[in-house]
């Protein structure tokens, strides 16, 4: 069954690239992809497949095989980014401002691929897959909580995902049991102090040597604060502030992020920030203004699902396919589906002959990476509904 599989989502290497390149010349930002998702319903409806819409542009899709009680769901996501896209390929982006230098366009192609492997073999399997091809993932709070709200997950007892990762060579997997992705949450600060004359600092509150102080101090939370055994990153993204050389401002904006794995790091994390960005404002008599919002939670796998994506793996990918990885501290909403119901997030590799990393404007894939991928979630799917 498993050559038979594979062979069928290899016969339609040529149209999973032909899918992945629509997608990537017409990218679509979070809560946007109309285009795209009228694209992937009907191609669905055309399997034959019921298809409903939720969470503005999301869908969901179900395939019954024979008579069966058990139900798994596979998720792909749609949207992508605000980044203008750099480079010669003959499929860029043919939108101003916006391209797929994530991966999400692959994702796409590869679900429609195990849609299609399995409407072809429906007869070999008992029970229901549920294809969820979701809105929003790059733009907390993501799609992945509006489609659960929705309904994605009546009665669904399994779900797969994963993600195309650069750095893993082409067809490799890399997946971990427990927490894999950080919680991603991100926060602003502004500092207000009083403006004036540069050549006059003492009548002024500076708020931007306040700010480089501050930034300074928040660091400490890092290295002095947390315990070093348990992972957290903070770092700042962005400042602004003032408007001519020879003028002190009035306030100073910036923002940033904050990833850890545990929600009692986090919470001592954003309690510790905004004492120190209050107290050094305090000290230099300006005033902190902070605003702190909580993003994706930790993604975490669960260990009986790795297990069944290593088995499956084996069979389709071939032996010593897994790479040791590291938790990732980027995040991810799949978190939210295996908060309500067991399953498993893997990164497939997709790095062979590619340099620039996810988010670069120079992003790219080894396409030969997509009838692996459809292959591998199709097996998913296969084998957790024939499993006893």
């Amino acid at each position: 069954m498993y050559e038979h599989i594979k062979k069928e989502a290899q016969k339609k290497e040529g149209t999973l690239k032909r899918w992945r390149r629509d997608f990537h010349r017409h990218p679509e930002t979070a809560f946007k992809e109309d285009r795209t998702s009228s694209k992937i319903q009907h191609f669905l409806e055309d399997l034959g497949l019921s298809v409903k819409r939720m969470a503005k542009t999301g869908l969901t899709a179900e395939l019954e095989g024979k008579p069966g009680d058990k139900v798994v769901a596979l998720r792909a996501d749609m949207d992508a980014l605000p980044i203008q896209e750099e480079g010669d390929k003959k499929y860029i982006s043919k939108k101003s401002g916006i391209a797929h230098v994530c991966g999400h366009d692959g994702h796409m192609a590869i679900l429609m691929g195990a849609a299609k492997v399995l409407a072809g073999m429906k007869d070999r399997f008992s029970g229901k897959v549920v294809f969820l091809f979701q809105p929003a993932e790059e733009l907390p709070p993501g799609g992945a909580k509006e489609m659960i709200e929705k309904g994605a997950l009546e009665g669904v007892q399994a779900i797969f995902g994963l993600h195309l990762w650069q750095p893993l060579p082409t067809g490799s997997i890399g997946i971990l049991k427990g927490p894999m992705m950080a919680q991603a949450d991100n926060f602003e600060i502004t500092v207000k102090g009083k403006a004036g004359h540069g050549s006059m600092p003492q009548t002024t509150v500076d708020p931007i040597f306040v700010a480089s102080q501050l930034v300074m101090n928040i660091q400490s939370v890092v290295s002095r604060q947390s315990d070093p055994l348990k992972p957290l990153v903070i770092s700042f993204g962005t400042i602004k502030g003032g408007t001519v050389y020879n003028i002190i401002p009035k306030e100073v904006h910036l923002t940033g992020t904050v990833r850890t794995f545990e929600t009692k790091v986090q919470e001592q994390a954003r309690k510790k920030m905004n004492e120190i960005a209050k107290n050094t404002c305090k000290a230099f008599g300006a005033f902190a203004n902070c605003r702190y919002k909580k993003g994706f939670p930790p993604l975490v796998n669960h260990h009986d699902m790795v297990d069944l994506v290593l088995e499956t793996s084996e069979k389709i990918l071939g032996k010593d396919k897994r790479k040791e990885i590291s938790p990732v501290m980027g995040g991810e909403d799949f978190a939210y589906y295996v908060q309500k119901i067991p399953g498993a997030f893997l990164f497939l590799g997709a790095g062979d002959g590619q340099n620039y990393s996810h988010h670069h404007p120079k992003f790219d894939i080894d396409e030969k990476v997509l009838p692996q991928g459809a292959a591998l979630m199709a097996g998913l799917a296969y084998d957790f509904l024939n499993k006893k």
